[in-house]
């Protein structure tokens, strides 16, 4: 061996498994002249390369420049290790090393050259539902734990044939152990059912589910993250139907179409839109509508939730054909605010009353993951919901903290885990308001632990006594003998912001944190919060003015009856012809009048989506809804974008008084304005007394930044118009960009907030 070779260890940690990261180290390495050997291990891609000083170096840069798409290098580490004699360079097996771990792939979208393969009628996997490489497929879906090799997947019980074992083990293919490979001839195989039983397989499983659809019926398809409910977009009554069954009489469903252009039909689509739609992760993508159509899949709104398909058997159930529908709704196959079906026992009973016939597969689904949602705005792409995708990709923080399991919140619930100075966020659990979902968290909870051989040191939680989320972690505390950290849910919301923004978690910012709700710690319900601080403690500068709830929760289905007690609690007269009062029955008005003088059952409220539900019933929008943020959604909706008026208001001591937008509201409703006009001036109100409120709390401070957080920044206009003014103001407006505003981002507050209080305790 020429005493000019040099030898060194490369520790890649990051995305690199399950992406084609070893077959791209191994043709670089022989491509130019590398010596040695790569494999995954539990802690990521060991490399062990010989060559010339200069060569070495190459190498190792051009692993940095030229690595996957799907890849994701976040360390890479080189030492010196003394000279050995290598041959060649080889691949080598996986290696399990003891408490280490590597980051997870999430689930990704069909690539252009599986899609061409199963296109081509010379192909042996020509019309194959499961056809995928290294560059896309299941991943986080199919995995039991780590290392990401095919006998720790779903895809343990289907022996590879000679065909696709020679591509798995040839590491110029680009299938070289991508751990879903498989074909007709090894791998999984549709079926079609009906009311239980077995009627088909193969093509005649997918003709047999096209043919439904086609003529009206509404088919349950076994996705990559849980079973889907599929119909014509265009058929109002297999629409009417399907609402009927999953007790969804008004949110809107997600829509699937072959391709762009087809959704181009429907909705204005922007380059960037169509990047976000076409890009391996495939989202919902909530986009403006072009005309009303298919507007009965989103009543009330002007907007249309459309994905492109994601799976090969999302393409053959949407290809063109005959009289087939060029739109398909593409919904979660559950009964409303319970988790996605997974298995064909289940499916088959909790579906039965919906689906008309079952497209299933042999492939086991070992992670439910529901499907991402983003939405397209004047500022960008916005995340609704994050789940198929995106998770497990962590986030990353600006430092190390201790680890850390934080329970989220009730609503929109996600989990975390920390592990240095990364973020672990769980997919989007859904609302922990059920049985069903609070399994689904539990044995999500568990998965995680093990896939990242995480042993907690501190629990955090939210304040709020009854979350079942909160119940869970002070149980998960006291049985692992650890601290537990509860967690007020607006700070959450300020230092979730903070940390995704990549901001020190000790740098003070201020924050305007909108929501529906968030239990306080004077134990009224909180959400129209203006605070300053940072991970390390907060102080609430401002409020909105503290309201009635009567009912508590049962009010916030009502918004008419929000209305009417905040009329009453502002002295503002009540006259009989205010759409509120009008839609109020007699006998009601006359309880609620009672309930609010003598205080039986009325909480306070500073909650921002409580206005909006407030003003919504005012104007004779929505009275009552049937899902949340339905009045506020609404109300977004209608607003003029050319109006430019806002209504008066009062500001004292911080605190924000509604009472003479109330009264001008009800004048411009008496003087016939049109309610689009006073969504406009409603929403540049929000935006105008929340600068003002910023300007005075940060006169005396160094602050330059503002967080805007909480569920009702998912209304684009409000937020769009608030950041232009923060940023007139020469601030920063921070926003989220990888998690969603609402209870989505509270696990990872909780996360930096704990996990800087165990720090700074250690």
């Amino acid at each position: 061996m020429p005493k000019s070779q040099k030898t060194v260890r490369i520790l890649i940690q990051g995305i690199v498994q399950g992406v084609g990261f070893r077959p791209f180290i191994y043709n670089l390495a022989r491509n130019i002249g590398i010596l040695g050997n790569v494999r995954n291990t539990s802690a990521g891609v060991i490399i062990e390369a010989q060559g010339s000083p200069n060569i070495v170096q190459q190498f190792y840069q051009r692993i940095k420049l030229e690595a996957p798409a799907l890849s994701r290098i976040e360390t890479m580490e080189r030492i010196a290790i003394p000279n050995k004699l290598y041959e060649d360079f080889v691949i080598l097996h996986s290696e399990i090393q003891p408490g280490a771990f590597s980051l997870i792939p999430p689930d990704i979208g069909t690539c252009p050259d599986c899609l061409r393969e199963l296109l081509d009628s010379t192909d042996r996997r020509y019309r194959y539902p499961f056809i995928n490489c290294t560059n896309c497929g299941p991943r986080f879906s199919i995995i039991q734990k780590m290392p990401y090799d095919r006998p720790f997947t779903s895809m343990v019980d289907f022996p590879l044939c000679d065909a696709c074992k020679q591509e798995y083990e040839d590491p110029t293919n680009r299938r070289f152990h991508a751990q879903p490979i498989a074909c007709p001839v090894c791998g999984p195989q549709i079926s079609y059912y009906v009311a239980g039983k077995f009627l088909a397989k193969g093509e005649e499983a997918l003709s047999h589910s096209r043919t439904l659809i086609q003529n009206g019926g509404i088919l349950a398809l076994k996705g990559i993250g849980g079973f889907q409910l599929v119909c014509d977009a265009h058929n109002t009554e297999a629409i009417k139907r399907l609402r009927r069954a999953k007790l969804r009489s008004d949110k809107p469903f997600a829509l699937m179409a072959y391709s762009a252009e087809i959704i181009r039909r429907y909705c204005e689509v922007t380059g960037a839109d169509l990047e976000w739609l076409q890009s391996p992760q495939n989202p919902i993508l909530i986009l403006n509508a072009r005309d009303i159509l298919l507007q009965h899949n989103a009543p009330g709104q002007c907007t249309l939730g459309f994905m492109l398909p994601y799976t090969p058997l999302h393409y053959l159930i949407t290809e063109a054909g005959p009289a087939y529908p060029d739109v398909l709704v593409m919904t979660s196959g559950n009964v409303s605010d319970e988790p996605m079906l997974i298995e064909d026992e289940g499916a088959f009973a909790g579906l039965s009353s919906m689906a008309d016939g079952f497209l299933s597969h042999n492939r086991p689904i070992l992670n439910r993951v529901d499907d991402s949602v983003y939405k397209t705005s004047k500022i960008g792409i916005l995340p609704v919901r994050r789940a198929r995708g995106y998770s497990p990709d962590p986030i990353t923080i600006t430092e190390a903290i201790p680890a850390v399991f934080s329970a989220g919140a009730l609503l929109k619930n996600t989990f975390a885990i920390t592990k240095e100075n990364r973020v672990f966020v769980s997919q989007y659990m859904g609302d922990l308001d059920s049985l069903e979902t609070y399994k689904d968290y539990e044995h999500s909870v568990s998965r995680y632990f093990d896939l990242f051989k995480f042993s907690p040191e501190i629990a955090s939680c939210d304040l709020h006594p009854d979350y079942l989320s909160t119940s869970f972690a002070q149980h998960f505390a006291s049985e692992n003998n650890i601290d537990l950290i509860q967690v007020q849910h607006h700070h959450a919301h300020l230092a979730a912001c903070l940390a995704e923004n990549k901001l020190p978690l000790d740098q003070d910012i201020a924050a305007l944190v909108y929501d529906g709700t968030g239990y306080g710690e004077d134990s009224t319900i909180w959400g129209g919060e203006i605070l300053i601080g940072s991970a390390l403690g907060y102080e609430r500068a401002g409020h909105l003015q503290y309201l009635p709830l009567p009912g508590g929760d049962a009010a916030t289905r009502k918004p008419y009856r929000i209305a009417l007690a905040y009329l009453h609690a502002l002295g503002i007269p009540v006259n009989s012809s205010l759409p509120p009062a009008s839609y109020c029955p007699a006998d009601e008005s006359a309880m609620l009048r009672t309930q609010l003088e003598k205080g039986i059952n009325v909480h306070l409220t500073s909650s921002m989506g409580r206005l909006f539900d407030a003003v919504s019933s005012l104007i004779g929008l929505r009275q009552e809804i049937s899902y949340e943020g339905q009045a506020a959604i609404e109300l977004e909706a209608i607003a003029d974008p050319n109006e430019d008026g806002v209504y008066p208001y009062e500001i004292e001591a911080g605190i924000i008084y509604p009472t003479l937008m109330f009264r001008k509201i009800i004048m411009d409703l008496n003087n016939d304005m049109n309610p689009s006009v006073i969504s406009a001036r409603f929403h540049n109100t929000i935006a105008s007394l929340s600068v003002e409120m910023i300007k005075h709390i940060i006169s005396d401070t160094t602050i330059s930044a503002v967080a805007l957080s909480g569920g009702v920044w998912q209304n684009s206009a409000l937020l769009s118009k608030t950041s232009r003014l923060i940023r007139e103001m020469g601030l920063k407006p921070l926003i989220h960009t990888l998690l969603p505003p609402n209870d989505g981002c509270i696990s990872l507050g909780q996360a930096v907030i704990a996990g800087c209080y165990q720090k700074r305790k250690n």
